[in-house]
């Protein structure tokens, strides 16, 4: 397993001189998951286009809040009317039900493929990969 791991973590690094930002972002991501999880190899397969169908789905929806509300925020909130507000509001917490849903869903999708430990742990090892990630944009950006 250590191999794979080590053979998986080597790919992710050569492929990532000829990834955008986004996509090397993405790729330390899933290293970090599969590190953090210690996925076998079946557990992988059966993983891994389960999380990227839900973590597609929260992207939309985090893009759509972007779009729809703080853009609007960010643009307008001068003008904003209370009604344009209430609007904006309602939305906000539809898209997250939404995410609540797709979590939902996604823990329902993963039960029986790994253990509820690991289901657990992937909640830590995306929070601990987003704390890392914005560190090193720290340390970048104090340079």
């Amino acid at each position: 397993m250590k191999k794979a791991l080590i053979l998986l973590i080597l790919c992710f690094t050569t492929a990532l001189f000829a990834q955008s930002k986004h996509e090397k972002i993405k790729a330390l991501k899933v290293a970090h998951i599969t590190k953090e999880l210690d996925l076998t190899t079946k557990e992988a397969e059966e993983f891994w286009p389960i999380y990227n169908a839900s973590e597609e789905k929260l992207h939309a929806l985090r893009r759509t809040e972007r779009k729809e509300i703080i853009k609007k925020i960010k643009d307008d909130f001068e003008s904003l009317t209370n009604a344009e507000a209430t609007a904006l509001i309602e939305k906000s917490i539809t898209i997250k039900e939404k995410e609540l849903e797709t979590f939902r869903q996604l823990v329902k999708d993963l039960k029986g493929i790994i253990p509820p430990k690991k289901i657990i742990l992937l909640r830590k090892a995306e929070e601990d990969f987003k704390r890392q990630l914005l560190e090193r944009f720290k340390k970048k950006r104090g340079n």
